[in-house]
């Protein structure tokens, strides 16, 4: 697993070797950062948050192309152990903040910050994504104009709408598929039942 682009590209990170941390896929991760860039833009200057980082692949690819902060959500003493190393690794600790505790614990802790792209990656088929997404709404962390990326099992439907979010466009890559919510979206933008395959 590298980094796909920008400051740190080409680096290796530091991943787990059992099976119950399932990092996003290289040729996931570059197309996903292919649809966020091409709906808000180019990453720079932007902050983020990773929520179920796991090895934090995903903050810090934004951290590489040029986010200035990043705030890494996971549970796991592995997983932030990790993503410390691999921040440290790709040179990219300055605005990174790691908070190992559960989101419900965690979300709080940065209620009144706003963040303009929001990653999450819970475990797979066990209706987390959809509680987490609630979460981020009721704390209103989406900055105006942000996007929320969330992974799920391509096997999994998840609702269109879900708290003050809106799914503007969903994608799948074999068993994974990737949802982005925003707040921004009008009625006739909702892609409700529509899903695009890669």
């Amino acid at each position: 697993m590298r980094i796909i682009s920008g400051s740190a590209r080409g680096k290796h990170l530091q991943t787990f070797e059992s099976g119950t941390i399932r990092p996003t896929s290289d040729r996931v991760r570059e197309a996903l950062f292919s649809i966020v860039t091409s709906k808000i833009g180019p990453l720079e200057g932007l902050k983020v948050l990773d929520i179920c980082a796991g090895t934090g692949a995903l903050g810090i690819e934004a951290l590489s192309r040029g986010a200035t902060e990043a705030v890494f959500v996971d549970n796991s003493p592995q997983a932030t152990a990790i993503i410390a190393r691999n921040c440290r690794d790709c040179r990219l600790e300055s605005g990174t903040i790691i908070l190992k505790d559960t989101y419900l614990r965690a979300l709080p802790r940065l209620s009144g910050r706003q963040f303009d792209l929001i990653f999450i990656d819970p475990p797979y088929a066990v209706n987390l994504l959809p509680k987490i997404i609630e979460a981020v709404s009721k704390l209103n962390l989406l900055a105006p104009g942000g996007l929320i990326c969330a992974e799920e099992s391509s096997c999994i439907e998840i609702a269109s709408g879900i708290g003050a979010y809106t799914c503007i466009d969903t994608r799948n890559y074999g068993d994974t598929a990737i949802y982005l919510f925003n707040s921004d979206a009008t009625p006739e933008e909702n892609i409700e039942g529509e899903k695009k395959h890669d």
